[in-house]
């Protein structure tokens, strides 16, 4: 009866020591993001894997509605998006009694981009509403006397968040009728506004933003990136490019708040990368990338007089 007891015990005491599937140290989960946000988010978990070995995260990027989708259907324990889950998303967390709770970690931007060869480098949002509205079609109406060919819109994706972030921006319903081109990513757009003079790119600021990338450094030759001013009538000190200290100040006006949203119970790893983006040193990493992050990381500096 003794031993019984004793090999119970035993088990139940092995069992209970057993490493919990995953915590904020290891373990493997998956995420999804918007792959406008890729630069910035392959550089946080990267350098969250190299603090912690035993952790892995395996990366979804898609159009930011496949993105939050992905998460909710719980094929995903994070998604990194650009707005806050609609009425109807949020219904599905309080279906499975998840609780909601978006969190801001990092301000960027859709940066406008141009064919080096175009000299029109300014911009304002009721001109870009012209555009998107079709009062304006052609670079001539926006004033260049070089370039007066029609404007060809190009976007990664017909989900994503770029487009979504300028359809709500200037009140559209849908794009029919524009001159619009669906490159496919982030990437691809860059490589068509390189090749076209007469195209207007809009991608993620964080392609073209961590001046220390090699990848940054590429994909910036061969382009020009547009200044754009809030004010219909500007002066030149009036128009903001999506610059870090004008994402930080909100200057720039097509800036954009950045959300991780979670659906984990527990303290796992997805808490852990959270965690480390806001408390932690992944806001520097955030803020490397060119990026603003929501709570810089608080650097103490002690000067001591000598005597």
């Amino acid at each position: 009866m003794f031993r019984t007891s004793f090999f119970i015990l035993s088990v139940l005491w092995v069992v209970s020591c057993k490493r919990p599937e995953d915590s904020t140290s290891h373990g493997r989960v998956t995420i999804t993001a918007d792959e406008s946000l890729q630069p910035m988010l392959d550089q946080v978990y990267q350098a969250y894997e190299h603090t912690f070995p035993e952790t892995h995260f395996d990366v979804r990027y898609l159009p930011e509605h496949q993105a939050a989708a992905f998460m909710l259907k719980d094929s995903a324990r994070l998604a990194f998006v650009t707005r806050e889950f609609t009425a109807e998303e949020q219904k599905v967390f309080k279906s499975k009694g998840i609780k909601y709770n978006p969190q801001h970690i990092a301000t960027d931007g859709v940066a406008l981009l141009i064919n080096r060869s175009n000299p029109d480098t300014l911009i304002t949002l009721e001109q870009i509403s012209g555009v998107f509205k079709g009062t304006v079609k052609t670079w001539g109406q926006l004033g260049s006397a070089n370039q007066v060919e029609d404007i060809v819109l190009v976007f990664d994706n017909a989900n994503s968040s770029n487009l979504n972030f300028i359809m709500k921006k200037f009140g559209l319903s849908d794009v029919k009728g524009l001159n619009i081109f669906s490159a496919g990513s982030n990437k691809k757009v860059i490589e068509y506004v390189k090749q076209h003079p007469n195209a207007l790119g809009f991608i993620g600021v964080s392609w073209i933003s961590d001046g220390e990338a090699p990848l940054t450094a590429e994909l910036s030759q061969g382009l020009r990136v547009m200044g754009v001013a809030e004010k219909p009538n500007p002066t030149n000190e009036d128009y903001y490019q999506p610059f870090q200290d004008d994402l930080k100040w909100r200057r720039y006006p097509l800036h954009r708040k950045v959300y991780v949203i979670s659906r984990e119970m527990h303290s796992g790893l997805g808490s852990g990368l959270v965690n480390y983006i806001m408390r932690d040193v992944g806001s520097l990493v955030i803020e490397k990338c060119g990026l603003w992050p929501a709570k810089p990381f608080n650097r103490e500096v002690i000067l001591k007089k000598e005597i």
